[in-house]
């Protein structure tokens, strides 16, 4: 394997001619070749039997990537993403399903792949849901021509998707819609097109004035203060439901309340309410 003792899986763009190079003259491994090694990997969780496999998918990878270089990325990330999908499919591949690795891989590949595409195409994601996710990647080959869908051709592509109409607009008007920059040149005074100035000329960040600071700091602790005072004049049963209804991180239920005071869920919230009005009351006091 020397040929492939510098190859490294984390393409970097300045290697990028060097590594698709190497990839193209590893040797493909024959169906049984590939069991053998997945057997290996499998049962004796062998590496260097999980390397040999990795490398000998890395070209198709390469197949993979070139597809989805449309979308602004560059190759050697977009490459790089897929070896990971293909080393996440290589540590599940089983070897006794009767498929070869490379039909298998083809999922994880381009799982992490659509997924880096997702993270960095825009500032602002374009897509979060799963139907969104699924017109990303499709409403592009679905668009026969330049513009904007007719109503037609919406209610088209929406029902080969099975997606709602309003979906596929939200989704064309995200895609054609491009991010501006918060900080862009601003016209000049005299300059008789009218441009506003931008926020970032104007707006100061008072996050870093040590005046500030202290003030919010103190204000906080003096709140908390507050709070724990007024929570400690309560009785003991009323700061237990108080503590678990509000100030937990997984917040207890009426029920699960009334179960463990072996009461009604209605009293629990009673009980609950009385509190809130005590507190409420100290700290509008104190406040006055």
């Amino acid at each position: 394997m020397s040929k492939t003792s510098d190859l490294q899986l984390a393409v970097s763009a300045g290697s990028l001619d060097h590594y698709l190079n190497t990839v193209f003259q590893l040797p493909v491994l024959s169906a049984e070749q590939e069991r053998c090694l997945a057997v290996k990997w499998r049962q004796k969780r062998d590496l260097e039997a999980a390397r040999q496999l990795v490398l000998s998918q890395l070209r198709f990878v390469v197949y993979i990537a070139k597809g989805y270089t449309g979308y602004g990325l560059s190759l050697a990330d977009l490459i790089q993403e897929g070896n990971i999908g293909l080393m996440k499919a290589v540590k599940r591949f089983d070897p006794n399903q009767g498929v070869r690795l490379i039909s298998f891989a083809v999922h994880w590949i381009r799982a992490e792949i659509h997924e880096f595409i997702l993270r960095n195409w825009r500032i602002v994601k374009v897509a979060t849901t799963k139907a969104q996710r699924k017109l990303f990647f499709n409403l592009r080959r679905s668009k026969k021509r330049l513009g904007w869908f007719s109503r037609d051709e919406v209610e088209h592509v929406a029902r080969d998707l099975g997606v709602t109409p309003a979906t596929v607009r939200e989704m064309e008007m995200r895609l054609n819609s491009h991010d501006v920059s918060f900080d862009a040149p601003v016209a000049e005074e005299d300059d008789d097109r009218g441009q506003r100035p931008l926020p970032a000329t104007y707006l100061s960040d008072r996050r870093a004035d040590p005046a500030e600071v202290i003030e919010a700091n103190d204000w906080t602790t003096h709140t908390h203060a507050r709070l724990n005072g007024a929570l400690a004049a309560l009785d003991d049963r009323s700061q237990e439901i108080i503590t678990k209804r509000w100030l937990q991180d997984e917040k207890a239920t009426l029920h699960e309340l009334a179960d463990e005071y072996g009461v009604s869920a209605e009293r629990i919230r009673q009980i609950e309410a009385s509190a809130l009005k005590k507190m409420k009351t100290a700290l509008t006091y104190e406040a006055g």
